[in-house]
Parts: C-alpha cells; structure tokens; sequence
C-alpha cells in the first residue's frame, strides 16, 4: 500500500508541477510534510538546501530521498518513476497538440495565469521556511547576516543560488564543528576541575 501512495503522491506532484522545480517544491511539500507526513519540516528544508546545492533536477533528487527515506531503494525508484512519468506521458500526447494551438487566446491566456500563482506558492513556501528558521535559531543575528548576505548576492552579485546555498552550507558545517568542538573542549575542562 505504501508503494503505491508513493506512486500516487508523486505522479500528482509531476502533473501539477508545471514549469520544473521551483513550482513542483510546495508541491513536495504539501504532499510529503503535510499530507502523508513522510518527512518534517526540518528535514524537508535541509534536503532541499542540499539538493539546490547538487547538479540536476530537484524533482528528482527530492522524490530519491523522500522515496529511500519512506521506503528505502525500492521507495526511492517508485517515487522516481511517480514523478517523472506524467511529464513523460503528457510530452509524448501533448506536444503536438500545444505546438498546434499555441498562438490561440485561450492557451496563450491559460499559460499567462500560472505563472502569478507558482510566484504565490513559492513564496508562501519561502515566508514559512523564514519563520521556522527565525524560531528555530539560537542565533537571530547570524540568521539575519546570512539572510541579508544571501539577498544582496542573489540580486545585487546576480550569483547562481546553487552557489549562495553550497558557501552558506561550508560556513554552517564549520560554524557548527567549532561551536561543538569549543563546547567539548569547555565540557571537559569543566570536567577535570
């Protein structure tokens, strides 16, 4: 039964991401944090930092992990094929049709009105991430600096967010091994006295 809920969650997942990534991830999330309650938020969030961080597709990479961490590698290539199929299926019986009809009032219309929604979804997506961040932080300041470094980055530096998320994971993979090693090194002189 798992299998095929996976299947299922993941091929609505492929049929309403339209646009690719950004518009598939709170899809990914309404389906596997809110619904099914696969992953947590914090789970969630750190996978898809570090699947921004990595070449390829997030689609993919997120259904791999959610898929391998529900139902190991059997999960992980269910999930796979749930997401990649649709866009597949819809390629192949769609393409003709929307070559054809492209330039008609109604299509032209109806692919105009996506796009104010995916801006919508991923930042409704963007603003729960920041307050989960904001609460769970023990630092505020140090989120804000990063904040405020990554904004001016993306927008003023016009840098690739693949390359904003990989340096903001090495500064918090080394903030977060000196804080634990200092707080051993305290522990343990704290220990000897």
């Amino acid at each position: 039964m798992i299998y095929w809920q996976l299947f299922i969650a993941f091929f609505r997942i492929g049929i309403f991401g339209f646009g690719g990534g950004p518009t598939m991830v709170p899809l990914f999330h309404t389906e596997c944090v809110k619904k099914y309650k696969w992953v947590t938020d914090e789970d969630f969030a750190d996978n898809l930092a570090l699947g921004n961080a990595l070449p390829g597709p997030i689609a993919t990479k997120l259904a791999a992990f959610i898929g391998y961490r529900v139902k190991g590698w059997k999960g992980a290539l269910v999930a796979n094929i749930g997401v990649v199929l649709p866009v597949v299926i819809l390629m192949i019986a769609l393409l003709e049709v929307i070559y054809k009809w492209k330039d008609a009032p109604g299509v032209y219309g109806m692919i105009q009105a996506i796009g104010p929604v995916i801006a919508v979804m991923t930042g409704v997506l963007t603003w729960e991430f920041l307050q989960k961040a904001w609460q769970g932080a023990s630092n505020k300041t140090g989120v804000s600096i990063s904040l405020a470094l990554s904004l001016v980055a993306l927008l003023f530096l016009d840098w690739h967010p693949g390359i904003v998320v990989g340096i903001a994971l090495v500064i918090s993979f080394g903030y977060s091994t000196w804080s634990v090693r200092k707080r051993k090194k305290k522990d343990g002189k704290e220990g000897a006295a």
